[in-house]
């Protein structure tokens, strides 16, 4: 799913190519993807971009009127700016907007077609996407610790949730615990001054660093590779391979769709975190390091 860093780079570039310019045209290709009818989609042809934002992990298109157009991407939606009057994709296409000077694409590439639109007017009716969750790029060290500590769950968790912090996901949660020397299973309630003070300032450089590589590598272009997969990642997708920091290997907890990805040797003090798949197949016998699960698995 697009995190803070890939929606940054995206709203950069959109308004680059489409703010200030008028819609021509919107097709729908489709249904489900538009999840309101009144006002209708067809009301935006002859409007204006005037401005576009980010809302959590949504992009807000705002159009004269008072219209704004909500888009939320989900897991495999993602956006494309091809020549004007470009076809829609029969299987991946979702809808696109038609400007002057090209057209604005939206894909998806999966059968199950989570990405969605809402047309709603009025800045009151944007209210209920606003998840609420504290903008940690804008927010001073007091307040992400207030948002921490005002529930006790896991860090993974309190990472990845809407409610409490604004547009991380799987992928960037990973990176900033890694970079933190946390592990994914502590609890918030639990946590010090100091390892929320780094955990603050693994989020900012974090996201920092990686909206800026995301940019250069878009340049002036429209951004093509938005993936949460990057071969620059510490951590993040790396399941098996060495640690750029310790060597140590990276491991990871699978769970319904997601997995973690962690650092035994930076984030766990070498423990290994029990993996559903992994502690059925070896029930009591779980190891507690990498280095019992190796032999365990017959790696030795």
């Amino acid at each position: 799913m697009p995190e803070y860093p890939d929606i940054v780079v995206y709203i950069e570039r959109l308004r680059h190519f489409v703010q200030g310019q008028t819609v021509q045209a919107i097709r729908i290709g489709h249904p489900f993807v538009m999840r309101t009818a009144d006002p209708p989609i067809a009301a935006l042809a002859g409007r204006q971009v005037h401005d576009i934002h980010r809302l959590g992990k949504r992009i807000v298109f705002a159009f004269d009127g008072a219209f704004f157009l909500v888009l939320h991407l989900m897991i495999n939606g993602r956006l494309h700016w091809e020549k004007p009057g470009k076809t829609i994709p029969a299987k991946r296409g979702l809808a696109a907007l038609d400007f002057e000077h090209g057209t604005l694409l939206l894909t998806e590439s999966s059968s199950q077609k989570r990405a969605s639109l809402h047309l709603v007017q009025g800045e009151d009716a944007l209210v209920p996407f606003d998840r609420g969750g504290l903008e940690v790029m804008d927010a001073s060290l007091d307040a992400f610790r207030d948002a921490l500590k005002a529930e006790n769950h896991t860090l993974k968790r309190t990472l990845t949730d809407p409610r409490i912090l604004s547009g991380i996901g799987n992928a960037y949660s990973d990176e900033i615990l890694h970079r933190a020397r946390l592990s994914p299973f502590l609890q918030t309630q639990h946590l010090s001054d100091a390892q929320i003070a780094d955990l603050y300032d693994a989020v900012q450089a974090t996201l920092t660093e990686w909206t800026a590589r995301l940019r250069d590598e878009a340049g002036d272009d429209f951004p093509k590779k938005v993936t949460a997969f990057h071969e620059k990642m510490a951590v993040h997708g790396r399941y098996g391979q060495p640690c750029p920091s310790c060597g140590a290997t990276v491991q990871r907890i699978r769970y319904a769709a997601n997995e973690t990805n962690y650092c035994p040797a930076c984030q766990t003090e070498g423990r290994l975190l029990a993996d559903r798949a992994l502690s059925r197949l070896l029930k009591e016998d779980w190891p507690r390091t990498v280095e019992e699960l190796e032999q365990r698995l017959g790696k030795n």
